[in-house]
């Protein structure tokens, strides 16, 4: 999912292998052969996995890629036969009732047979990476379904809570359980998250139960046979929150009405534990675990370029053992195989997560956003105008120096995300760039294309030459407008006095010297900067190496111009001066062929600012589009194939898909953004919240006839 920085994702082996080893010991048997949701007779799921091997390691290290340089011959590859595709479902803008389990609107929050609602996810309050989008953006849509039945709960953290954060007085069953943690000194806040719907919100202090930490990794160790790791500070904080949480429906349960259904519905792996104690303890709670991307998966998929052809071969304790984190692919295995339902974001993380978590999920649950966000009615096409100048203003800055070209016949295309060169499709993205610079040059074809890669790299400050650029482009422009001033107060003279204008009388001569030594000292003898920051170790940098290897130096006689941008944009930044969104309405095309993407927020950003976006069919957005939306490519929407296809021909493919594009003229461009925002509306929150309910309706379905049976 574009997409997260979660704490789990930390690459590199954070610890020994002999420490993995260790972690492992403690297992006594192997699950190999056993069937999904293994439980003990007492409803505890114990893990018994195959302790990993730390003494060799069936995963190769990716190999240098041979990029295409554009003085060499595009290979010819056959291209992606045309698919016929069911028409998809008319967009609705307002739930239907029998989309959700109960009865919407407040008047069903008094009835006590009606089921409560917690969402748990460690992002809630707390900005960290992409979880924090799916749970602000989808929050308004479920208090209009659930209203006040509605709950997350999250970790509390003092900074991020100061602005997130307002405090209410608890209610009913939960003001009980409150009551009672505080009895036990642990501290909990409730109130409401201030976004969209204002949620209710309990922020539990896990660090006012730290004390406890020895009690609970001994619980965990005792009643589930995970042993966590003493020198892992954020597998000690997921276990103290989860324990916390664990604990908090423990007495939720004693206060509730008997006859009133409670889910628990718990995000990725941070917040495993407090899943893992409700089936232990055999709690009266439905539970559903979403994982949006498995965290072996993103651990694999970097060190192997062929992650999804070797995803069988794979065995995935030994893996976690190799990376060193064989603690946390227990907890997030361990609820996986515990909840009454589970569920991933996407078709794709599904085979990954059966293969990894041995587990086949139950429901899919595709990301959406909140689209009214982004709305602009008619005015897109004029916003779109509005922040294309702005760029014009910085390529201007950043170029003209050296040589000129004509903006109007520029293509701003970008691509965006967490620095993960291969994961995030960024290495395919600037093959692509080096063959469409050889299709454009060959074909001296008059186009400009300005390929800007906005990720977040160690960078030491702002490139003194590319912001001595830009200050001065502001000198000059202000000279221009003062110039400008002066002649149109000369020429008003004139006419007013009923004479036909000088030029030699609007221009002086010190206007004229004002404006060539402006002029001259902007004029630079070098070649425009690649990067606009100093990165710390720029000469080891994934992509100014395959810049450099596919000899794209933003020469004169290049037609594909690149910018790197190693952090993200801002609006005071004094080199663009655009918001993200701003940055994304004011371009042409997003391009985001990843490798591996769990669903990908990015391109669903583009297509709600009315921008074409290409994606890929290993992402899980991409695999979405050519499932239910007929000729995306048609509608500004393109899927590059990389599941089944080499690099080289997926390379070919995203080229032809650039190229095709760069030679549509504006009002091409122009009916193409209005097919892609129309769009949109598939997206909606209010259309794929249906799968959340439905998710919800088959959890209580199964602890109900748990229950029965019992």
């Amino acid at each position: 999912m574009g997409s997260g920085n979660k704490s789990g994702n930390k690459r590199g082996k954070a610890a020994s292998l002999g420490e993995s080893s260790k972690v492992a010991g403690q297992t006594a048997e192997s699950l190999k052969g056993a069937e999904p949701g293994n439980r003990t007779s007492g409803g505890n799921y114990k893990s018994s996995f195959a302790p990993p091997s730390t003494t060799s390691s069936s995963f190769t290290q990716p190999e240098g890629q041979n990029y295409h340089r554009p003085d060499q011959p595009t290979p010819v590859v056959p291209r992606t036969t045309a698919r016929d595709f069911p028409p998809p479902p008319l967009p609705v803008r307002k739930p239907a009732l029998t989309d959700t389990p109960v009865a919407v609107g407040a008047a069903a929050d008094d009835d006590p047979t009606q089921p409560l609602l917690f969402e748990i996810a460690w992002e809630v309050c707390w900005q960290l990476g992409g979880i924090y989008t799916v749970m602000r953006t989808k929050a308004g849509t479920m208090v209009e379904s659930w209203g006040d039945r509605y709950c997350m709960i999250g970790p509390y953290n003092a900074d991020t809570a100061s602005v997130e954060f307002e405090p209410a007085e608890p209610s009913g069953a939960i003001a009980e359980a409150i009551h009672r943690l505080e009895e036990m000194s642990i501290r909990a806040h409730y109130g409401h998250w201030l976004i969209e719907g204002r949620p209710r919100v309990l922020l539990l202090d896990f660090m006012s139960a730290f004390g406890r930490l020895g009690e609970f990794k001994y619980t965990l160790w005792k009643d589930h046979g995970i042993e966590a790791p003493d020198n892992d500070v954020d597998t000690n904080n997921v276990v103290v929150f989860g324990m916390l949480v664990g604990l908090f429906f423990q007495e939720l349960c004693r206060f509730k009405p008997e006859n009133r259904p409670i889910i628990a519905h718990f995000h990725e792996w941070m917040v495993a534990p407090g899943l893992m104690r409700i089936s232990f303890l055999k709690l009266p709670v439905a539970t559903v675990f979403t994982t949006h991307a498995t965290l072996l998966g993103r651990y694999l998929c970097t060190d192997n370029p062929d992650f999804y052809s070797k995803l069988d071969s794979i065995n995935p304790d030994q893996a976690a053992g190799h990376y060193a984190i064989y603690a946390r692919y227990c907890l997030e295995r361990g609820a996986a195989n515990c909840a009454d339902v589970f569920t991933t974001v996407s078709d794709v993380t599904a085979l990954e997560a059966e293969k990894l978590l041995h587990r086949k999920p139950d429901v899919i649950t595709p990301n959406g956003l909140n689209i009214q966000r982004f709305a602009a009615l008619h005015e897109f096409q004029t916003l779109h105008k509005q922040y294309k100048e702005a760029i014009h203003t910085f390529v201007a800055g950043h170029f003209f120096p050296s040589y000129t070209f004509d903006l109007d016949r520029t293509i701003y295309v970008f691509t965006s995300g967490r620095y993960e060169y291969t994961n995030k499709g960024i290495n395919l993205f600037i093959e692509s760039l080096a063959r469409l610079n050889h299709w454009l040059k060959s074909g001296n074809i008059p186009i400009t294309v300005v390929a800007f890669i906005i990720t977040r790299a160690p960078y030491k400050s702002i490139n003194v030459d590319v912001l001595k650029s830009q200050a001065m482009f502001d000198e000059l422009k202000l000279t221009c407008e003062r110039v400008s001033e002066e002649i149109g107060h000369r020429l008003l003279q004139d006419v007013s006095q009923g004479k036909m204008p000088d030029t030699q009388h609007l221009i002086t001569e010190g206007s004229l010297v004002r404006l060539k030594r402006g002029l001259h000292a902007w004029r630079s003898w070098k070649q425009p900067a690649i990067v606009t920051h100093d990165l710390w170790d720029d000469a080891r940098d994934s992509v100014l190496e395959q810049l450099r290897a596919c000899q794209l130096f933003n020469a004169k006689e290049d037609p594909v111009k690149v910018i790197f941008h190693p952090d993200f944009l801002s609006a005071t930044s004094p080199l663009i001066g655009l918001d993200y969104d701003q940055f994304v309405r004011g371009c042409h095309m997003g391009v985001f062929p990843s490798y591996y993407e769990p669903w990908g927020y990015t391109p669903m950003e583009c297509v709600a600012n009315g921008v074409a976006a290409a994606t890929s069919d290993l992402a899980g957005f991409g695999s979405y589009v050519l499932k239910h939306i007929h000729d995306p490519a048609n509608n500004g929407l393109f899927v590059v194939g990389r599941r089944y296809a080499s690099f080289d021909q997926s390379a070919h493919q995203l080229t032809e898909i650039l190229f095709n594009f760069a030679l549509k003229d504006r009002r091409g461009r122009i009916e193409l953004r209005n097919r892609v925002e129309r769009l949109s509306e598939y997206f909606d929150w209010h259309n794929l919240i249906s799968h959340y309910a439905h998710a919800h309706r088959l959890a209580l379905s199964r602890k109900a006839g748990t229950a029965g049976g019992s």
